[in-house]
């Protein structure tokens, strides 16, 4: 019979325990980053204030979140 310390068969179980969960959460992580990327018809550029913000909506005329004028593509 294998004669074994308590406390050291507890803190190795945990140890181990920890690592599976840490390798499992890297792993699993991968395939949730994805490549974000914007149109570029989504940022827009105000000709009033110089201040480039982005909208969402296809619209050919937005109003600037900054100083409230209206812009045109």
């Amino acid at each position: 019979m294998i004669n074994l310390n308590f406390y050291f068969t507890i803190g190795f179980f945990l140890c181990v325990l920890i690592a599976m969960i840490l390798y499992a959460w890297i792993f699993s992580r991968k395939g949730k980053d994805k490549d974000l990327t914007l149109d570029p018809k989504f940022i827009w550029f105000c000709s009033i204030c110089t201040h480039t913000y982005i909208n969402t909506r296809e619209e050919t005329i937005s109003v600037c979140p900054r100083c409230g004028s209206y812009n045109k593509k």
